[in-house]
């Protein structure tokens, strides 16, 4: 996964791979409940439920803090994950921001970039949103990226519905972009 966690940048984004001393401004960011409201699991605004996530973004070797580039306050995290080298696939989720950022340009900016940047290295990115988060399936969709089934699972022990999502690179690259969307997808810029 190193491949493709390095730090990224774009005009007011920069995306840090995920270290354990950002923990405490991550949990500031994460600790509003309305954020968490259509998720599957509503209570993650508590240090105990929000640890677990933030604890397996670190093993994943894929997760981000998001950071404002010019202030460089914490907007959120997102990350890579599920990637498999044979089959050229990662999927893009466990995605929050904070909710100054919801409504305009920063979350289709973050995923243009990451797109960008994954698509170096993959031909198919998936999305996997619960069935009941119509706000970031929107946002999913809003992207070209295309319903391919719905699974139900129960890892906790309560069946939830998680819905499928696919993105390919050519038909990403096809994709006609909005011109209000505030970012086209170039390669992103890679700091070493």
């Amino acid at each position: 996964m190193n491949l493709l966690q390095q730090v990224l940048t774009s005009p007011t984004l920069r995306l840090i791979p995920l270290q354990p001393e950002h923990w405490p401004a991550l949990m500031q960011a994460a600790s509003d409940p309305l954020i968490w409201t259509l998720h599957p699991e509503p209570e993650r605004y508590k240090p105990e439920l929000f640890r677990p996530v933030f604890d397996s973004g670190l093993a994943s070797g894929g997760a981000y803090l998001i950071c404002d580039k010019q202030s460089s306050e914490v907007l959120g995290t997102s990350r890579y994950y599920d990637f498999d080298a044979g089959k050229r696939e990662v999927a893009i989720g466990y995605t929050f921001l904070v909710r100054s950022r919801w409504g305009g340009s920063t979350n289709s900016e973050l995923k243009h970039l990451m797109l960008s940047h994954a698509f170096s290295f993959v031909s198919t990115v998936w999305f996997h949103v619960g069935e009941h988060n119509l706000r970031s399936r929107r946002a999913v969709e809003k992207l070209g990226a295309c319903y391919t089934h719905t699974e139900t699972t129960s890892p906790t022990g309560v069946a939830r519905a998680t819905v499928f999502y696919r993105l390919d690179k050519t038909c990403w690259q096809a994709r006609n972009l909005p011109a209000d969307c505030g970012y086209y997808p170039k390669p992103p810029l890679v700091e070493n």
